[in-house]
């Protein structure tokens, strides 16, 4: 066991004794000193893992000792000790960067906690957590093969989130393995769910079914809309909930959760079909046959999302919402400074969307870029960048404003991403779609098993391009391979984020509202 060394500075020392023997009888080395000075001496000689400081020493106050052992090694933890219950003291020594603060007369156990929670922390945390998880590893198990319901599933998979975040806090993330397969047993059986209802869901009116991507602004945004009030809806492309979960804390310090839930994307869980599905309130079908004009079919080079504004207008107009509604496509970094430049301009506007694309372009980049691969090798590292863009991003500036002018806000996503890491041929004509995680096209010709095939499109109310036509998915983490320089394409795109296909981290995102604190 490792031995951790202790200094404590108090001009009373000796009558800390009793506590000094308490640790040392745990196993921890206790250097003592009687002054803010003899401490500071030790410390440019010696390293130590925490310091003690009495707050009221003669000479040297603790506060003044504090500040001068964070200029020497500002990497010590330091707990200050004191008599004093006045505030400013505690405000000082806070704003000091101490580990913690104790007030006198204090008793061994709290010193022994004290330590333990500055020092041994992150091996507590490790041993309680992989104890946890363990003991949830069957329960988890267990409903993965018993559930029936989109309500069980997006319960599995909060939890399988809740778990990988969990785990990734702990110091050797000894579980990590275990966890990563339990996620490829659960995208399994999810794979089948969906074979087995995501059609029904379309097709039957009557039957049970989460929110899907063109009803949910007339569930989660519509209804959030109050009169002289203006309210965000903000879009962040590829958002997965283990993403918003790292963000959170951050919108948190500034606005109320009101509800926090998922929707399911629809498929293919791209932002062509998606997210037009979810401006448009239309399913993609409805929206070729009704607005051809707004609708790129993929026999096109046309972008595909290039009439979002029209079909929100037209959506808005549908459900007879006669208010004034802005709508903004935040592409590249100064964009983003321009709607901060310009923010008073929205708030004269019931409704103002705001569609963030960065995530979606950190994932296209992973690919395509190796130092990006690099920065993020993993789906911890993945989760980072995230959030460390977002912290920087003039979009948490934009919450910021929002919370000051005391609006509403929704968040949510078009669709998530899956790393993928095992190929899948498939064999199709010129026109055949290019994404990896489904396929549009006709005479495809694959291998059945690790697929879900919708043959007949108009079922999931997808377009027919032609008589043949239809469409193909992966699960898992498949991605679709050609034969033709099929080991350059497996090493180009394995372990990459891509999307389009069928698992838990693409269909079932987040949708979150908020309302802005009184800070």
């Amino acid at each position: 066991m490792q031995r951790f060394k202790i200094l404590w500075a108090d001009d009373e020392i000796d009558l800390l004794k009793p506590h000094i023997l308490f640790l040392n009888q745990r196993g921890y080395e206790v250097s003592t000193v009687n002054s803010g000075v003899d401490a500071i001496e030790l410390v440019e000689k010696h390293n130590y893992d925490v310091i003690f400081l009495d707050e009221m020493m003669p000479g040297m106050t603790g506060l003044e000792t504090l500040q001068q052992i964070k200029m020497i090694k500002p990497q010590i933890p330091v707990v200050m000790i004191t008599k004093s219950e006045e505030e400013h003291l505690m405000d000082d020594a806070i704003g000091g960067k101490i580990a913690d603060y104790l007030i006198k007369p204090i008793n061994p156990n709290q010193i022994l906690l004290s330590v333990k929670k500055i020092l041994q922390n992150k091996q507590l945390i490790t041993e309680k957590t992989n104890l946890s998880y363990r003991q949830d590893f069957m329960n988890i198990s267990m409903a993965c093969d018993e559930a029936s319901t989109y309500q069980e599933w997006t319960e599995i998979y909060k939890r399988l989130t809740y778990w990988e975040l969990e785990i990734e806090k702990t110091e050797n993330k000894s579980m990590q393995d275990v966890l990563d397969t339990q996620k490829t047993e659960a995208n399994a059986s999810f794979a089948k769910f969906i074979k087995n209802n995501y059609i029904d869901w379309i097709s039957d009116p009557k039957i049970e079914k989460p929110i899907l991507s063109h009803k949910l602004m007339n569930e989660k945004v519509f209804p959030f809309l109050e009169p002289n009030r203006p309210l965000f809806f903000i879009v962040i492309d590829n958002l997965r909930l283990d993403q918003w979960e790292v963000i959170k804390p951050l919108v948190i310090d500034y606005f109320n959760v009101v509800d926090e839930s998922t929707y399911y994307s629809i498929l293919p869980t791209t932002t062509a079909f998606s997210r037009n599905a979810l401006f448009s309130g239309m399913m993609p079908s409805d929206m070729a046959r009704f607005h051809p004009d707004l609708w790129e079919g993929e026999d096109t080079d046309e972008g595909k999302n290039n009439h979002e504004e029209e079909f929100l207008a037209e959506n808005l107009h549908r459900n007879r919402l006669n208010i004034k509604f802005s709508y903004h496509k935040i592409l590249q970094a100064y964009q983003g400074k321009t709607i901060l430049e310009n923010f008073h301009q929205m708030l004269n506007n019931d409704l103002n969307v705001l569609v963030y694309n960065f995530v979606d372009m950190m994932s296209h980049a992973r690919t395509d870029m190796k130092m990006i691969r690099e920065l993020a090798p993993d789906e911890s590292a993945y989760r980072s960048i995230t959030k460390s863009w977002f912290e920087h991003s003039s979009l948490f500036e934009l919450f910021k404003r929002i919370q000051s002018i005391k609006a509403n806000v929704v968040v949510t996503t078009d669709h998530g991403t899956k790393r993928v890491n095992k190929p899948y041929k498939i064999i199709g004509d010129k026109n055949i779609t290019t994404n990896l995680r489904y396929k549009q096209g006709k005479n495809l010709n694959f291998e059945s098993g690790k697929v879900f095939e919708i043959s007949k499109p108009e079922d999931a109310k997808l377009p027919r391009f032609n008589v043949s036509t239809s469409y193909v998915f992966t699960v898992e983490d498949y991605f679709f391979a050609y034969p033709n320089n099929y080991n350059y394409y497996v090493n180009y795109y394995k372990d990459t984020f891509q999307h389009g296909g069928v698992s838990l981290e693409e269909m079932i995102v987040p949708v979150i509202q908020l309302e802005p604190k009184n800070i």
